[in-house]
């Protein structure tokens, strides 16, 4: 049932659809597991990294809820349910238990570079497509990318 018809010829709302459903779900894990590491961080560090967190689990949010709603304008609805996305995400799990402030930011650092990774690779996908889409892309993974950088230099 189509409720919502977009105006994409079939074949680009397909390659645009995949692509803002791949991204639905890393964003969704992404503030997962920042979240995760966010509740379980300890040492030194703790409150930077701890606050510096939330900002990462924002970012992700809002950007998921872009996407969605993305998604919804092009009549394709999203999903975003916990088994959808723990299927089809590309970030590790964060481990069990207590994360060493260390650990957070090289945890964080992997999970923000599989997402970034991924994101760019739908930004050339969707760019012929669908501009909007590869538009909105480009200033999430802008973002994604800013908060990467400040993680790597957690580390340096």
């Amino acid at each position: 049932m189509y409720v919502v018809k977009s105006s994409l010829p079939e074949a680009e709302l397909k390659t645009v659809s995949e692509a803002l459903q791949g991204a639905l779900v890393d964003l969704v894990d992404l503030s997962l597991v920042a979240k995760q590491i966010h509740w379980n961080v300890v040492g030194p560090r703790f409150r930077s990294i701890h606050l510096q967190l939330d900002e990462v689990v924002l970012s992700a949010r809002t950007a998921s809820d872009l996407v969605a709603e993305r998604s919804s304008a092009l009549g394709v609805p999203p999903d975003g349910r916990a088994s959808t996305v723990a299927s089809g995400t590309g970030i590790k799990v964060p481990p069990s238990g207590w994360i060493k402030d260390t650990d957070a930011v090289s945890g964080m650092v992997a999970a923000l570079g599989a997402v970034i990774g991924r994101m760019r690779e739908r930004v050339n996908a969707t760019g012929d497509a669908d501009p909007v889409t590869e538009d909105m892309f480009i200033q999430i993974t802008g973002d994604l990318e800013k908060h990467h950088w400040m993680f790597q230099a957690e580390s340096a």
